[in-house]
């Protein structure tokens, strides 16, 4: 299965000191167990994941050290990441999009659709995206 992490989850799974990181640590290892995983990321992600890092007090980092951890992550999460492009413009966005706050989580639905893959997020509100499952 392939995994198109949204911002939210591409931080958890990035920050060691994020809330949800040792949610998504845990369900990478078990993803890392399937033959042909892969998460997968994108220009909306990987640039989401620097802007929070790099403007969220908490985690009170540089535009390059968001970078710089991106970049550690990717080459070497024991699963594999694959970038994908992203040629979709307006007139692929769901028809379930109905607010501004929907908009980033409609095209990545279907961008994630459009590589064989599905959304995989801590949000439990995007439609036809896959829950991330709490840590046991």
């Amino acid at each position: 299965m392939r995994y198109l992490l949204d911002v939210s989850a591409l931080v958890a799974f990035g920050f060691q000191e994020h809330e949800f990181h040792p949610r998504m640590a845990n369900w990478a290892r078990k993803v890392a167990l399937e033959s042909e995983a892969e998460l997968l990321s994108c220009s909306i992600t990987e640039l989401g994941f620097v802007r929070v890092l790099s403007q969220t007090p908490q985690y009170g980092g540089t535009v390059s050290d968001a970078r710089a951890l991106l970049l550690q992550l990717k080459a070497n999460a024991a699963v594999k990441f694959m970038f994908v492009p992203d040629e979709h413009d307006i007139s692929q966005l769901p028809l379930w999009v109905a607010s501004p706050k929907q908009i980033t989580d409609g095209h990545l639905t279907r961008l994630a659709a459009a590589h064989n893959g599905v959304l995989a997020t801590l949000d439990t509100k995007i439609p036809r995206a896959y829950l991330i499952p709490a840590t046991k």
